[in-house]
């Protein structure tokens, strides 16, 4: 059995908000913003992860509403922090688990939980919900980072791959760009409890699936080339066998936004990270194209934000 948390603790910014004040499910609280009950804006085939979980056939990507950091360059703003967020086609445990059973069958059989961390408390509800109904999916944690290792903890039981991003090695841009100064140290530590549930390696099946490991993505900024090369040190430092998703696909989400996050990556600022990366040591994973910064630009105003053309019934 389990109960609703009534003062939210669910990320390291330990709101402790009542997300039922009021007697309302649909209370608005906390820096999240999110209410009480778990809220989906998108559920969809998606093929844009590294490709041991998307595969051939893709991902079921279940992408919550709201978000633990509000990045101010965040790519998903339209359902992280604007009004798409606040009218979510999926409410509550059981549409989320309905429509990730309708499309499940058709994927690798693998269930992304796309920005969780103020959800968290709801994952092993979904799970153990599919589970009930005969579904046991391999499980993708795709979180920012900014994760409390006690919350890792009880997941621990839920989740197969850990897909977290690493943005930050300094504090002060941590806090211009997502409001926490402490990301730096808290993310490693969350980072270091996930090497400690699962180890470097990223074991597959025959046919080239993951279903148990870490991921550790890191989205490279315009401007920011030196945040990015300590970055990779931090990473190498834990250790130089975890799988790395070097990323390049930024592209500006919206206007007025300071330091140089206007304009997308240059050719001479990636090729010093991935310079950098490879003088590390870190010897596993992938480094995204710089055409990406084209590529990666959904629209949650559609059915199916990476296929808007696609009507989902």
């Amino acid at each position: 059995m389990y109960f609703c948390i009534m003062k939210c603790t669910n990320c390291p910014r330990q709101c402790t908000t009542n997300r039922f004040a009021n007697g309302s499910d649909n209370t608005l609280l906390g820096f999240c913003n999110a209410p009480a009950q778990p809220e989906a804006s998108a559920i969809c085939i998606h093929h844009g992860e590294e490709p041991p979980i998307s595969g051939q056939r893709g991902i079921c990507n279940i992408f919550f509403s709201h978000c633990n950091l509000q990045c101010i360059f965040c790519q998903n703003r339209d359902i992280s922090r604007s009004t798409l967020a606040s009218d979510p086609p999926y409410k509550g445990v059981k549409a989320i688990v309905d429509r990730v059973a309708e499309i499940l069958p058709s994927t690798e059989n693998i269930v992304g939980f796309v920005s969780p961390s103020h959800y968290a408390d709801s994952i092993p509800v979904i799970v153990e919900e599919l589970h009930r109904r005969n579904l046991f999916p391999t499980t993708v944690y795709n979180t920012g980072g900014y994760d409390s290792v006690e919350t890792l903890r009880n997941l621990a039981p839920y989740i197969d791959i850990y897909l977290p991003d690493f943005k930050y090695a300094d504090p002060q841009l941590a806090l211009r760009y997502s409001h926490a100064a402490d990301y730096p140290s808290v993310a490693l530590a969350a980072l270091r409890e996930m090497y400690y549930q699962k180890g470097s390696a990223l074991p597959t099946d025959d046919n080239g699936i993951a279903y148990r490991g870490i991921i550790v993505r890191h989205l490279v900024l315009p401007g920011q080339v030196q945040n990015s090369i300590d970055v990779l040190n931090t990473l190498a430092d834990l250790s130089t066998s975890l799988h790395i998703a070097l990323m390049a696909q930024y592209f500006p989400p919206c206007n007025n936004l300071p330091d140089q996050l206007n304009r997308t990556l240059t050719p001479a600022e990636y090729e010093q990270v991935t310079n950098h990366f490879y003088s590390t040591g870190l010897h596993r994973g992938w480094v995204q194209d710089l055409e990406a910064q084209a590529c990666y630009r959904p629209d949650f105003s559609a059915p199916d934000p990476f296929n808007p053309q696609i009507q989902i019934p």
